[in-house]
């Protein structure tokens, strides 16, 4: 019998985690005080592009970010099998797109030291370009190509990630509320609102943007903020772009449901999910300049999410050293979609007393402290 860990928060990284867990035999319960998935998690575009979003410094940052895109095929399958559920996984490859000769230099740079990690890349020129986007605008002059960049739709992922959670046995126990850590030093007792508890002999704490709420029970600085990440989507553009198109201002994905996502616009509000006109006119006055098509169409879908931001743009993995039954696996910013196959195999592999083939030293929880 696996050992009686609690989850706090049901975002796709505490889901995730769950998941990996439940097939490993542990007996989890995920503790959420909102909906499942409601919060950056289902609002995310879904892209699984470390080549594209890390282009400077292959550190054990990029390692983690590359490992999960090579985890992602067998990954959305087991999620897929175990949850009787289909959702998006798109290998579309990435265009990361350029409009100027000096970025040139830039790009091959980039592409010297992404090849030694195993991308087969290709910077193409403007006519090879219009050959991959015939819809591209003119004033892009070069691209790099990236085949193994992917996509997945985030809303159906985090449904069929929690539906395989509960179809292993996991206990989902969201729109609590209020949940308070009452004992942690040596077993775990979380309540509810109303008086409801929970108990376990481990919990990882995946909170997102709420983490930093815990840093007077754990006595150690948890730098975890929200920022506002704001999108819009256009429809009926069937087969129009094919993959995923990366530029300095944000990114477009195409989804197989017909709709262009355009992300994302950032800025700090606290806590509000709201859509602002100005954070929807960052992505619309740019963004024809990709696809100028895009100029005489209106957004039929605007959305947000909060993203946790750390204060160094790390996530927080890892045991606490003075309590090692508490796992931190959160603050994963604009990548928990991509993290969250690596992160669960690690927090699996900590519980498990398994080594991890990506270093975590980087992401230890009490860094800040």
């Amino acid at each position: 019998m696996g050992e009686r860990i609690l989850i706090l928060g049901g975002g796709v990284i505490g889901l995730a985690s769950a998941f990996e867990l439940g097939k490993r035999g542990h007996q989890v319960t995920v503790i959420e005080k909102n909906k499942c998935g409601g919060q950056a998690s289902g609002a995310a575009a879904g892209m699984l592009a470390p080549f594209s979003e890390i282009g400077e410094d292959p550190d054990d940052f990029f390692q983690l970010c590359l490992a999960s895109l090579r985890l992602y095929p067998t990954w959305q399958k087991e999620v897929k099998s175990l949850s009787k559920c289909e959702f998006e996984y798109t290998n579309s490859g990435s265009l990361h797109a350029v409009y100027h000769e000096a970025d040139l230099l830039a790009l091959e740079t980039r592409q010297a030291w992404q090849r030694e990690w195993g991308a087969e890349t290709e910077v193409l020129s403007a006519n090879q370009l219009h050959q991959f986007e015939p819809e591209l605008s003119t004033d892009i002059i070069a691209a790099m190509h990236y085949p193994e960049e992917s996509h997945v739709f985030a809303p159906d992922y985090v449904k069929a990630l929690e539906q395989a959670c509960r179809n292993l046995g996991v206990l989902i126990e969201d729109e609590l509320e209020e949940v308070a850590i009452i004992e942690w030093k040596d077993e775990i007792k979380l309540e509810a609102k109303y008086g409801k508890t929970f108990t376990g002999q481990r919990l990882i704490v995946s909170s997102g943007a709420w983490s930093h709420e815990l840093e007077e029970i754990f006595s150690i600085r948890i730098p975890v903020y929200p920022i506002r990440g704001q999108i819009c989507a256009y429809d009926n553009l069937h087969g129009r772009v094919k993959h995923i198109v990366y530029t300095s201002q944000g990114y477009l994905v195409p989804k197989g449901n017909g709709t262009l996502v355009n992300g994302a616009s950032e800025d700090i509000a606290g806590f509000a999910t709201d859509v602002t006109e100005k954070g929807i006119m960052r992505l619309t006055n740019w963004n024809y300049q990709i696809f100028p098509f895009l100029k005489q169409r209106i957004p039929f879908h605007k959305w947000a999410g909060l993203r946790p931001a750390t204060q160094d743009g790390y996530p927080l993995i890892g045991k606490l050293e003075e309590a090692p039954h508490i796992i931190f696996a959160t603050g994963h910013y604009r990548n928990g979609i991509l993290l969250s196959p690596v992160t669960a195999v690690s927090v699996a592999n900590l519980v498990d007393g398994m080594a991890n083939h990506v270093p975590l030293h980087l992401f230890k929880p009490e860094r800040f402290t």
